[in-house]
């Protein structure tokens, strides 16, 4: 009875990338053009297209024991265009997980809305709530969620055999795909993720990485407009890890979808990413560009949490006329910087300059200009392509990284000038908001 009730809940999940047989087809079908119409519309217009999928003011609270909750969900609002890759970026238990199964159904958050295709499938406060089979997306488990029993051809085709119609853009899907057109689409999968060899295999003959191409084929096979992953990628080794990276991003671009992928992993984020979503507990912190959230970080959380990053505190003696950009009065002399957009700063506040260890140059010269300092090298780490060293700036001791060298390359107890440009310089509030 256990087990039947284990396969049971695998279905469950499974099925969040299969539409409902009766009348919920139609209603996706139906949402699925208007999204279309909506998109083309908007573009012969000259404007952005209408997000794929939003969320607005969603609160979650889980209750722990008698006493004690732990808000996972804290007023989140975040729209996904189409065609985006969207990465939930954050430690454990910030809320990324929490997010992602509100979009997909598996959790109810107890406030707020989620629309997809411009439709309200969750609205507590309207009593909407569209069960996950009826909300037209697919979702790659951490967990690959693959049945034992079935061959890599069967796990595959599960999702087609589930629901009807072809994938697409909405057309004729009020009738079942045949099992020529099945095997069709199932075979188009494998060889995408590199695996047409293995259909006939079952999971507990195949490695890590091949599980993980199989779930991701599944994921992929029905050609939703919008999928899901949850931590799809933490369970294999670092090379396959990076291969399977580089394959999700170009199949991403290929096939056009809308990702909305969660990761405590900041390298994976900003290979995969186009948009970065930054959160803590239960709040986004910063979203934008992998480029933005990393040269542009809006708080201190964001700078050491992205990256690594050097600060040393101060207080503002001097703002531009423009508010972009400040000088701070520091220890170690006068530092210039960038001010986050949006975030104004009065005379005299306390706040870190803060750069990332790239950001400096070292030089046998004194540099001309701001952000300079004579300093002391010391521990360095050969990291193959970089070398890691600690600079002395006073009482501070700050990360250089630099490209090694065969030759030349500075050594322990080397007595450097080091530089930063104020452009790689961003001045952040002492305590975040």
């Amino acid at each position: 009875m256990a087990r039947c009730h284990r396969y049971q809940r695998s279905e469950q999940l499974i099925r969040v990338a299969s539409h409902s047989k009766e009348e919920g087809e139609s209603d996706v079908r139906t949402q699925r053009s208007l999204t279309l119409t909506e998109t083309a519309f908007s573009r012969s217009q000259g404007g952005a297209p209408p997000p794929v999928a939003s969320v607005q003011d969603l609160v979650k609270v889980y209750t722990r024991g008698r006493h004690e909750s732990v808000t996972a969900l804290n007023g989140v609002s975040l729209d996904f265009p189409p065609g985006a890759f969207v990465v939930l970026l954050g430690p454990s238990g910030c809320g990324k997980t929490t997010l992602l199964r509100s979009i997909a159904g598996l959790e109810r958050p107890d406030s707020g809305d989620i629309r997809l295709r411009s439709q309200l499938v969750f609205s507590a406060s309207e009593g909407i709530y569209q069960p996950p089979e009826r909300r037209g997306l697919s979702m790659m488990f951490q967990s690959y969620a693959l049945w034992p029993n079935m061959t890599v051809a069967d796990n595959v085709c599960y999702p087609l055999r589930s629901r009807r119609g072809a994938a697409g853009d909405g057309s004729a899907r009020a009738r079942r795909l045949s099992r020529a057109e099945i095997n069709d689409l199932m075979r188009k999968a494998l060889t995408m993720v590199g695996i047409p060899e293995l259909e006939h295999r079952y999971p507990n003959q195949l490695s890590g990485g091949q599980q993980q191409r199989v779930a991701l084929a599944r994921a992929v096979v029905w050609r939703d407009d919008i999928v899901l992953f949850d931590e799809p990628l933490s369970n294999v080794d670092a090379r396959v890890r990076d291969d399977l990276r580089r394959e999700l991003a170009e199949m991403q671009r290929s096939l056009g979808f809308t990702g909305v992928y969660v990761t405590h992993d900041q390298a994976e984020a900003m290979q995969l990413g186009d948009r970065i979503v930054v959160m803590r507990s239960g709040r986004i912190e910063q979203q934008g560009s992998p480029r933005d959230v990393y040269l542009r970080p809006r708080n201190r959380f964001v700078a050491n949490f992205v990256g690594a990053s050097n600060e040393i505190p101060g207080k503002v003696s001097w703002v531009s006329p423009d508010g972009t950009s400040a000088e701070v009065t520091t220890g170690v002399g006068k530092i210039r910087g960038r001010l986050p957009e949006g975030c104004p700063v009065a005379l005299s506040t306390e706040v870190v300059v803060a750069w990332r260890p790239e950001s400096g140059v070292l030089s046998d010269a004194q540099p001309g200009g701001p952000n300079m300092w004579s300093v002391r090298l010391a521990d360095p780490v050969f990291l193959g392509t970089h070398t890691e060293y600690i600079a002395h700036v006073g009482e501070n001791r700050v990360r250089v990284l630099q490209t090694s060298e065969s030759a030349g390359a500075p050594h322990e107890g080397s007595e450097l000038w080091l530089s930063v440009d104020p452009e790689n310089v961003s001045i952040l509030p002492l305590v975040d908001a």
